[in-house]
């Protein structure tokens, strides 16, 4: 510290989808609030964020791999793989491969490099019960492959950012609060202190009644569920499309 190129790879999350800047366009999200919190340590910081929704693993590394190291991070956040996960069919270790290659990569470069386990998605999504195993498998690879780079990682399976409350209406990505969160666990493995306490558990929310409980999943499954598996059956992907919302680096309000 201070970093002063910073550069964000991954999917929807590190795009900041479901955290909705102030000024009602486009999102921030964590890598966003990441950078505004390293801007307080250092004002000429650079940032760049090169993530777009839907993709996986092997587009990640495809599309952004070799534009972020073309801006020479010292900084480098790689979040990815939950997109492969929740497909019907997937090969864990070669999405391991894949993310490992950019870790790799961006190590070797000489950035400092940040990544994250998924946490576990049943808790949240209780559909998502038949994807937890592969969620832990990938963790664990996760957590190797950083070991190996002298990567930092932070690790949401294991410490938990599962209170509902913390994820948007689709429960697939994290809301305005979880994503303050997600950036200041990042914050705090950078030895920064974080602008609110990541692991503070929530006050005990009060219990659904079963009738809205059902109303609330049987109304998730029409305005969430439905329209990803029609995609998904379609072959397309919510981020067709779409491009980087920041693919140069440029200055950064401090947060």
């Amino acid at each position: 510290m201070p970093f002063s190129r910073y550069v964000a790879l991954g999917d929807s999350t590190t795009e900041g989808l479901d955290d909705p800047a102030p000024d009602g366009r486009g999102h921030l999200g964590f890598a966003d609030r990441l950078a505004a919190r390293i801007a307080r340590e250092n004002p000429d910081l650079l940032y760049a964020n090169l993530a777009v929704r839907g993709r996986k693993a092997r587009q990640i590394r495809v599309e952004q791999l070799e534009p972020a190291l073309a801006l020479e991070p010292d900084l480098a956040t790689v979040v990815g793989g939950l997109n492969d996960i929740l497909r019907p069919r997937v090969d864990l270790d070669a999405v391991a491969a894949e993310m490992e290659a950019m870790i790799g990569a961006l190590r070797r470069s000489g950035a400092t490099v940040v990544g994250a386990t998924f946490p576990d998605t049943a808790r949240i999504m209780p559909l998502a019960r038949v994807v937890r195993g592969r969620v832990m498998a990938f963790n664990e690879m996760l957590r190797a492959i950083a070991a190996r780079h002298g990567a930092l990682l932070v690790d949401l399976e294991q410490r938990g950012v599962v209170d509902p409350r913390l994820w948007s209406a689709d429960r697939l990505h994290a809301n305005a609060a979880g994503h303050e969160r997600i950036a200041a666990s990042m914050a705090e493995a950078l030895g920064l202190d974080p602008e609110v306490d990541p692991w503070a558990p929530l006050a005990p929310a009060e219990r659904l009644r079963r009738r809205a409980a059902v109303a609330r999943e049987a109304a998730w499954i029409a305005r969430h569920l439905t329209p990803w598996v029609v995609r998904r059956v379609r072959g397309r992907s919510s981020g067709d499309g779409v491009l980087p919302k920041r693919p140069e680096l440029l200055p950064v309000e401090a947060g």
